[in-house]
């Protein structure tokens, strides 16, 4: 579980460190600018920035497409960004918390657990650009 919060509390204890430092240098301006853009990214990658996991079992059965992801993969929050409100077409299994994906993944990767990797209509698509999924996703 900890695992999972390592990429975002990095950035934000590393926007404090920046913060402090800018106040110290006079700068409240630079404390303010730089401390908001880390805890952003911070919250940008964090596992909240995601739909809700959902078990590759139950995901596999829903007939939806599905999408094998893990926390701090920017390529995951790259797709996750652009499909803004249709990501909840999707059922999102992360794969560092399901074997059952992390399997599935390596299955289609040439054993390697690649993400984002997309299934849609039983044809998968490992690291598929934003707008093939978008495309995808609206047919």
């Amino acid at each position: 579980m900890t695992r999972i919060w390592l990429v975002p509390l990095a950035f934000v204890a590393i926007g404090v460190a920046v913060a402090a430092n800018q106040l110290r240098s006079g700068s409240t301006t630079g404390a303010v600018v730089f401390g908001l853009v880390f805890v952003a990214l911070g919250a940008a990658f964090s596992p909240l920035a995601f739909p809700r996991h959902v078990p590759a079992a139950e995901a596999q059965a829903s007939g939806k497409p599905v999408i094998y992801w893990r926390p701090g993969c920017q390529y995951c929050l790259r797709l996750r960004l652009s499909l803004l409100g249709r990501a909840r077409h999707a059922a999102w299994v992360n794969i560092w918390r399901d074997p059952d994906g992390a399997a599935a993944v390596r299955a289609v990767a040439d054993g390697n657990e690649t993400v984002p990797t997309v299934v849609i209509g039983g044809h998968a698509q490992v690291n598929p650009s934003p707008a093939t999924v978008r495309r995808r996703l609206q047919s």
